[in-house]
């Protein structure tokens, strides 16, 4: 389980999506997952389905890899599709007890699955082909207008960073913990709901001492190198826009373009 969390991780591989501008890709993410809310019928998911697998064909990332990041998320979008299909009022099609099934319900939790599902791939996209630092620059980038009202922009790309960096390294220790307390005979698979949580601490207090000892060796890094935030540093390598960078913000708002008039036209 821990090994099929991918979001925060980097796919390093030559493709047109890799070499696209940060910039472009936070822009692009957002703009799918507004279509995603926008689009309100099933050829409307089917146009973001084709759209996501194009890009996912143009990353060259492992489809296979990709999709290992819906296992962690396979619980919560069950309990969430099930108090969906029980809780929205309309015509029943099945009942229990206090439990009532709604033709409506089914249609909006297939739905509610379906961006859930496409919302979690589009966001792993952006990692998966995309470096921290060039997310820290393209973040503070976008960001920029925001230090006219004293929003410290830099300081929030950077903790963004070290975030997204973090994450591969605690799954990383999370894994060699529980190897460690399994084979000192601890158990995390069997038992009951309760059983399960006692047994994750074990697990629990060692990776907090872990985080924080690594947070306090970076915080002593920074401030041994005089780290003192963004004011008057300057960039080894400096955003630019290029042609590819372009086409692709033509693609992405006629993508949404499309995505607007479907939902205008009622398709």
């Amino acid at each position: 389980m821990i090994r099929d969390i991918t979001i925060g991780q980097y796919y390093p591989a030559d493709s047109i999506l890799h070499r696209l501008d940060p910039r472009v890709k936070f822009v692009g993410t957002l703009v799918y997952i507004i279509s995603l809310f926008v689009f309100s019928s099933w050829i409307g998911y089917g146009a973001a389905a084709l759209f996501l697998v194009a890009l996912i064909v143009l990353s060259k990332v492992p489809f296979s890899f990709m999709v290992r990041g819906l296992k962690p998320i396979v619980v919560l979008m069950c309990v969430t599709m099930f108090f969906n299909m029980i809780f929205t009022p309309g015509e029943a099609i099945f009942s229990f007890w206090i439990i009532t099934i709604t033709k409506e319900g089914v249609r909006m939790a297939v739905k509610l699955g379906i961006r859930l599902i496409f919302l979690i791939i589009g966001a792993s996209l952006m990692t998966l082909t995309t470096t921290p630092n060039q997310l820290t620059d393209g973040l503070e980038r976008l960001m920029r207008p925001l230090n006219k009202i004293h929003v410290p922009v830099h300081d929030i790309a950077m903790m963004m960073s070290i975030a997204l960096r973090f994450i591969p390294i605690l799954l990383d220790e999370t894994d060699k913990i529980m190897k460690a307390q399994t084979a000192r005979g601890a158990d995390f698979e069997s038992g009951g709901l309760i059983q399960k949580v006692k047994s994750m601490v074990p697990l629990l207090v060692p990776l907090f001492v872990s985080a924080f000892r690594r947070a306090n060796d970076l915080a002593m890094a920074m401030e041994a190198r005089c780290y003192h935030g963004g004011d008057g540093r300057t960039q080894m390598k400096p955003l630019t826009y290029a042609g590819r960078d372009y086409a692709a913000y033509v693609v992405m708002f006629a993508y949404l373009g499309v995505s607007i008039a479907f939902r205008v036209l009622g398709i």
